[in-house]
């Protein structure tokens, strides 16, 4: 019979050290490569943005429906002063939110109690506050498209596109102003299009009480209202963020309005327009 070596066993206990030792390598290396791409997401980013749901995948991978209820109106959440809105769901949704590193806490979220007429509505709204609930991972992309990517406790993935919100585009915190637009639009001169119909609108003024102190004189306004869409035959009341462009183009006025909220809306009929 044919004695073996005595280093076989030698080598074959190397053998095993060598495989050990390289799994603890891979292991350190992998441990590594997470922490690498764990990173401290810039807090000041988050309130620069308006941040549109683009994706939701549940955990198995498949499209998460009942966040997307209205698609011509994404989803939106807006941060600040560690509060987080939701915006485009049936009532308004909002809580506190929490970031520390890269780890995303929310808060409970409070919802006014509007009934809901479409049923895709109310299964939006009870989506909404089951999932931005608790601890979640968060990655931020800056730059020309900025994008937000929440990995929530459960697995479920939301991505999102951020939007310049107007403090950002315009460079500063705006002014709050209130303006009355009438039911219907008049006819007023624009130096670049012909037979413009511009919004008839007309300034008031509140005191700290809410009651009513000053109403101005109607008059045209020559541009349109950043996130108000016209009704004919609607009075509505809006609240405004005023604020002065620093480069004005050719065809635009100095002065921006951005919708903040409708104060009143009123449906008139053409006698009483």
């Amino acid at each position: 019979m044919t004695k073996l070596s005595p280093i076989v066993p030698a080598l074959l206990a190397c053998a095993l050290a060598a495989c050990v030792g390289t799994g603890s390598s891979d292991k350190a290396t992998s441990q590594q490569q997470t922490q690498a791409t764990s990173q401290a997401v810039d807090a000041t980013q988050l309130p620069r943005y308006h941040w549109k749901l683009q994706d939701a995948r549940a955990s198995d991978g498949k499209r998460i429906d009942a966040l997307f209820a209205r698609e011509d109106r994404p989803l939106t959440l807006d941060f600040h002063d560690g509060n987080v809105s939701v915006r485009n769901a049936c009532n308004g949704i909002g809580g506190s939110y929490k970031l520390e590193g890269d780890t995303l806490t929310f808060g409970p979220m409070m919802g006014t109690m509007m009934a809901c007429a479409d049923p895709k509505l109310t299964a939006l709204d009870g989506a909404v506050t089951t999932r931005l609930n608790g601890k979640s991972q968060v990655v931020l992309a800056a730059g020309a498209s900025p994008s937000l990517k929440i990995t929530l406790a459960s697995g479920d993935v939301l991505s999102f596109a951020g939007e310049e919100t107007a403090e950002t585009k315009y460079g500063g915190p705006g002014k709050q102003t209130f303006l009355e637009v009438a039911p219907q639009r008049v006819a007023c001169s624009h130096p670049l299009i012909p037979n413009h119909q511009c919004l008839n609108v007309r300034e008031i003024a509140y005191g700290d009480n809410g009651v009513k102190t000053s109403t101005g004189q109607w008059h045209p306004l020559y541009e349109e209202i950043e996130g108000y869409s016209f009704q004919p035959g609607t009075r509505n009341v809006l609240r405004l963020k005023q604020f002065e462009r620093k480069n004005v183009p050719a065809d635009a006025s100095r002065t921006v309005y951005v919708l903040d909220m409708v104060v009143e809306s009123e449906l008139v009929s053409p006698a009483k327009g």
